[in-house]
């Protein structure tokens, strides 16, 4: 079976909130807790823009950054933060600059990974994401 964040064309698992996301499905009643998208380059965004507001909110390492986005409450956030570490090529608590599209890349790469079991985009499709989230028009 696809997974979750695969099937909602939202690989970061996005929760469902007040936000309006670019790119959210009209019908989000096909699952009751994250959101849908209409194209995996929409959720792909929107990880990448969550991690420039965590940015903006001070969290610059890897620990910092996972510990928000897979809280121990509901997550092994310890196996989170190592596999996203080790994916991105830096420690845990290495600053970490995600308004760079490299790092930035890489981290939406890694999280994929991590909630999907899998990472099955493209480079280019996650490139394009990270272009749209960097853009200085970007919203959410």
């Amino acid at each position: 079976m696809t997974a979750r964040g695969i099937r909602n064309n939202n690989p970061g698992n996005i929760d469902r909130t007040d936000i309006q996301w670019q790119g959210m499905a009209p019908d989000q009643s096909s699952d009751p807790r994250f959101i849908v998208f209409i194209a995996p380059i929409w959720g792909l965004r929107a990880i990448a823009r969550t991690l420039l507001t965590y940015h903006r909110d001070n969290l610059d390492t890897v620990r910092g950054i996972i510990n928000r986005w897979a809280p121990p409450s509901e997550n092994n956030t310890l196996a989170y933060v190592n596999a996203v570490s080790r994916a991105a090529g830096v420690g845990p608590d290495d600053k970490v600059d995600p308004t760079s599209p490299g790092t930035l890349m890489l981290l939406v790469k890694a999280i994929v990974a991590q909630e999907n079991g899998q990472q099955p985009y493209p480079l280019s499709l996650i490139a394009q994401a990270v272009t749209m989230a960097l853009a200085p028009s970007a919203k959410t």
